[in-house]
C-alpha cells in the first residue's frame, strides 16, 4: 500500500526518523479499539496492538492512537500483526471534553484535513449546535464546513442555506440530497488521493448515507429515523477511516449527543467574528455585554444587527469555556500538591534511615 496515497508526508516522515532507526516502519490507524487497532501499512492491513513500553509511559487516554494517527510499528507480516510503540505527532486533531468528564481529553480523529458539520434539512436547523460544532472544528486545526443533508424533505433550501450563511462566515457549505444525489458531486470532488475529512452530527442527519453515496456502494448500515420524533438511531458504533474512489479518505463516526468545549478560545473567536469584532468597540475592555453602560455588543443586539440568540450562544460558550479552565487549573494544583506531598514524604524517609545508621 502506497503511503502516500494514505496522506503520508515530510512531516510525518521526520517524526518517523528516530524509530524507522530502530527498524520500525509507518502506519496509519483505519480502525480504533480498546487497546489496539487496524492499521494500514506498506505491507497492507495489520492488526496491532500497543507494545508494554507504550502502555507503561501513557498518561492520558490521548496518549493512545485513534483513526487518523499515524503510529510507528514493528511489524509482523507473516502473523498480520504488529506492535505500535509510537503515535507521531498529530498535525490536527479534533477533541472534545470526554463525556462525563471534568478535564479529560477525548480525541475523536487526527490529522485531518477537513472537518463537515453535518445537519438535516428535514427539521429546523439547530443553529447553536452547529455553532458549537465548527467552534470545535476551527480548533482542530482542519478547514470546517457545512454538510445539509435530506434537502429532497425541506420545502425551502434557500432559506435554510440563508440560516446556515448567518454562522458561516464564508465556510463553504454543500447541500445534498442522498436519495436524488443533488449535490453529491460538488461534495465529492472536494476529495484528492491522500486528503481526509471526517464528517460529525447526531444521529439520524444522514451521515451513513451520506458516506455510502460518496463511495458509491453500501459500505455502512443505515436505518430510517424514528417518525414521532425525527431522531435518528445510532447504526455507526465506531470511528473509522473509509477510502473514497477519488483517494482521499473519510472518517464515519457515531452520532455524539453531548459535545463539550476543549480548548476552544480560538475557535470561538472565530466562530463568534462579528460578536468579538464589535466587543472591541465596548467602553470597558472586560465588558461581560450585560448590563455595563458603553456596551457595544448590547447596542448592536438592540438595533437588531446582532441576533440575540447568537449573542447568547457566544456566552454559553464563554462561560463554559472559563468554567473548564477553571476545572483543569484546580486539577493541575492538585496534582502539583500530591506530587510535592510524595517528594517531602520520600525525603522525610530518607533522613529517618539515614539517622538510623
Amino acid at each position: 500500500m502506497n503511503l502516500v496515497s494514505l496522506g503520508w508526508n515530510d512531516f510525518f516522515a521526520a517524526s518517523l526518523a528516530p524509530h524507522a532507526a530502530r527498524g520500525m516502519s509507518a502506519a496509519r490507524v483505519a480502525v480504533q479499539h480498546r487497546g489496539a487497532s487496524w492499521v494500514l501499512s506498506e505491507h497492507g492491513e495489520l492488526f496491532a496492538e500497543v507494545s508494554g513500553r507504550f502502555r507503561h509511559h501513557a498518561t492520558a487516554p490521548s496518549d493512545f492512537p485513534v483513526v487518523g494517527d499515524w503510529v510507528a510499528i514493528e511489524s509482523r507480516v507473516d502473523e498480520g500483526k504488529g506492535s505500535i510503540h509510537a503515535v507521531l505527532p498529530r498535525r490536527t486533531k479534533f477533541s472534545r471534553t470526554a463525556a462525563g468528564s471534568a478535564t479529560e481529553e477525548q480525541i475523536l480523529a487526527a490529522n485531518i484535513d477537513d472537518v463537515f458539520i453535518v445537519a438535516a434539512l428535514s427539521a429546523e436547523l439547530n443553529l447553536r449546535r452547529i455553532e458549537r460544532c465548527l467552534a470545535l472544528a476551527w480548533e482542530s486545526g482542519a478547514n470546517p464546513g457545512i454538510v445539509l443533508t435530506k434537502a429532497d424533505l425541506c420545502e425551502n433550501v434557500s432559506e435554510a442555506i440563508a440560516q446556515a450563511q448567518t454562522i458561516a462566515h464564508g465556510m463553504p457549505i454543500f447541500t445534498i440530497s442522498s436519495v436524488t444525489g443533488d449535490g453529491i458531486e460538488p461534495l465529492r470532488s472536494h476529495w484528492s488521493s491522500g486528503r481526509t475529512a471526517v464528517v460529525l452530527g447526531p444521529s439520524g442527519v444522514g451521515k451513513s448515507t451520506l458516506i455510502n453515496r460518496l463511495c458509491g456502494e453500501d459500505i455502512q448500515s443505515v436505518q430510517p429515523v424514528r417518525a414521532s420524533d425525527l431522531k435518528g438511531r445510532h447504526t455507526t458504533t465506531r470511528r473509522e477511516l473509509i477510502c473514497l474512489p477519488s483517494g482521499g479518505w473519510i472518517i464515519d463516526t457515531p452520532g455524539l449527543r453531548e459535545l463539550q468545549l476543549w480548548d476552544g478560545e480560538a475557535g470561538i473567536g472565530e466562530i463568534f467574528s462579528d460578536v468579538e469584532s464589535l466587543a472591541m468597540s465596548c467602553r470597558f475592555t472586560d465588558c461581560q455585554h450585560e448590563t455595563e453602560p458603553g456596551c457595544a455588543v448590547i447596542q448592536a443586539v438592540e438595533n437588531g444587527s446582532l441576533d440575540p440568540a447568537r449573542l447568547e450562544s457566544h456566552r454559553k460558550l464563554k462561560r463554559e469555556l472559563a468554567h473548564f479552565e477553571r476545572r483543569h487549573d484546580a486539577r493541575a494544583q492538585a496534582g502539583q500538591r500530591r506530587h510535592w506531598k510524595s517528594v517531602t514524604k520520600s525525603l522525610r524517609a530518607h533522613h529517618q534511615m539515614r539517622g538510623r545508621a
